[in-house]
């Protein structure tokens, strides 16, 4: 739902995101429609999806490398319970619905009905694999070559897609992966930091993506709820069973003992990881509704070579290499080809 996630780069495809973003699905409520001139609230709509993606990434990097807190699950857990109770009150506030207009749109009057819930779970659950182990990832390498790794995971969704539903593709997508692919291996050839743990738990990161898109594919629509419909039964059932698996994994209590649990700059930077975890799955809503699928894929490359950028000037951790630069620099190319290719498919 590249956000909740965006851990990565926008292929038309959500997410990731970054965990905490659970945007995967929110492109097919714009409705088709000729080319406009982007207007003034369009292009701040746009530039605040670009910020938030960026940012992000930023401060869930700092508080787990820079500040070194142990359990990621507490960060997920409190993004979690912050999306979950944002949306509520946004609902409350008719700013959002949960539902298109239907049948089913009556059903949010008093509270979701258990064959709502029932149907939601199996996306719940891979969305909540798809978070733990997105969070995870970012810990052990660094953010440029993050970046450039997530922009793999349409490989991975290529592949579930044609397991599960034997979809095959057209030769520019191929190529354009196959460019994505090339460009990852010259990067990683040339990452002096390079950690096999932290890129495996990228590539299971990817895994997981994968798997959740393809249930959204199979299982979104069946529930009746539009994506912020789907964001919160996310939250309603998988805050519960992650803040469970805290407790007794001893997770909670450590960090409740962090060291820098009462530092105000560590607090600020889990609230503001929070709210960007809420702010970018609304400014991908928004950026996609009052302009356009092509204008967010296009801002999804543009936030990733910001991204890539401050993080190597912020975090470093990535000595300056050409062959480097020119792996990321087709990632880029590839995945601006890939953009193409589906947009002039639909």
């Amino acid at each position: 739902m590249e956000g909740m996630g965006r851990n990565g780069a926008d292929f038309s495809l959500p997410i990731s995101s970054m965990p905490g973003s659970a945007t995967v699905g929110m492109q097919e409520t714009a409705p088709d429609r000729k080319p406009k001139p982007m207007t003034r609230r369009g292009a701040m709509v746009a530039l605040s999806y670009m910020v938030c993606a960026v940012l992000l990434v930023m401060f869930n990097k700092a508080a787990l490398s820079s500040y070194k807190f142990p359990t990621a699950n507490v960060i997920t857990v409190l993004q979690m319970i912050v999306s979950t109770a944002l949306l509520y009150v946004l609902r409350k506030l008719e700013i959002i619905k949960f539902t298109d207009d239907g049948p089913d749109k009556a059903a949010f009057k008093r509270f979701v009905p258990l064959r709502i819930l029932r149907e939601a779970s199996p996306l719940a659950i891979a969305y909540l694999f798809y978070m733990v182990v997105g969070m995870a990832s970012i810990r052990g390498v660094s953010v440029p070559m993050y970046t450039t790794l997530r922009r793999t995971t349409v490989l991975f969704t290529m592949i579930m897609e044609f397991f599960l539903v034997g979809q095959r593709h057209t030769t520019p997508v191929i190529t354009s992966v196959a460019i994505i692919v090339f460009g990852v291996i010259i990067a990683g050839s040339r990452d002096f930091s390079f950690d096999l743990g932290g890129y495996s738990l990228v590539f299971l990161s990817n895994l997981a993506t994968a798997i959740y898109l393809a249930t959204i594919a199979r299982l979104g629509k069946t529930t009746g709820l539009n994506s912020f419909g789907l964001m919160w039964c996310n939250g309603i059932i998988c805050g519960p069973i992650l803040f469970a698996w805290i407790v007794l994994s001893g997770e909670l209590n450590t960090a409740l003992n962090f060291e820098s649990i009462h530092v105000l700059s560590f607090q600020t930077v889990i609230a503001l990881s929070c709210m960007m975890a809420f702010c970018l799955n609304y400014t991908i809503f928004l950026n996609t509704t009052l302009n356009s699928a092509l204008t967010q894929t296009m801002c999804g490359n543009l936030k990733d070579v910001g991204t890539v950028l401050i993080g190597w000037i912020w975090f470093g951790g990535l000595p300056f290499d050409w062959l480097n630069v020119l792996g990321q620099l087709l990632g880029f190319i590839g995945s601006g080809m890939y953009a193409y290719c589906k947009v002039k498919g639909k």
